[in-house]
């Protein structure tokens, strides 16, 4: 793999498959984080399901055991979908992202599938990140979506 973070993980930070012990504090990470939670229907049911269907769900805990950053990926048999990927707001700036991504890059070669990312037009940060780590633009593309059903 070309990629390489050329960064350490810490002293006593782990990264580690998510439990469904984990939903809790996963969900509130992501919450304080922006990056998801039950209001867009990241339930425990569809994370496990992606789970059981070949996805991952990888957490970088710090020291005192708590959540400091989280990659999920799902499939299509395709694709790999890399979503809900964030460090935690005292640890960002420190490289941390860098060695998430390439665990969740690691990951992704080795279940073989392409691997897309949205990002936020603003969010310069992940867009360089994305962008050493190999990842292109895909084009004039906008996302549109129903997030509820019921408006169908």
């Amino acid at each position: 793999m070309a990629y390489s973070s050329n960064v350490n993980l810490p002293e006593g930070f782990v990264i580690r498959d998510f439990t469904t012990d984990d939903f809790q504090a996963v969900e509130s990470f992501w919450n304080e984080n922006g990056l998801g939670g039950l209001h867009r229907g990241d339930t425990l049911k569809i994370i496990v399901d992606t789970l059981n269907a070949g996805g991952h769900l990888i957490l970088m805990l710090d020291v005192k055991g708590k959540i400091a950053g989280t990659s999920w990926m799902t499939n299509d048999l395709r694709r790999t979908y890399l979503h809900h990927f964030g460090i935690a707001k005292p640890w960002r700036g420190k490289g941390l992202s860098k060695l998430l991504l390439e665990k969740s890059l690691q990951l992704a070669v080795k279940d073989g599938f392409q691997i897309k990312i949205e990002v936020h037009r603003e969010n310069l940060v992940a867009f360089n990140l994305y962008k050493k780590a190999g990842f292109s633009y895909l084009g004039d593309y906008d996302v549109y979506m129903i997030r509820d059903l019921s408006d169908i």
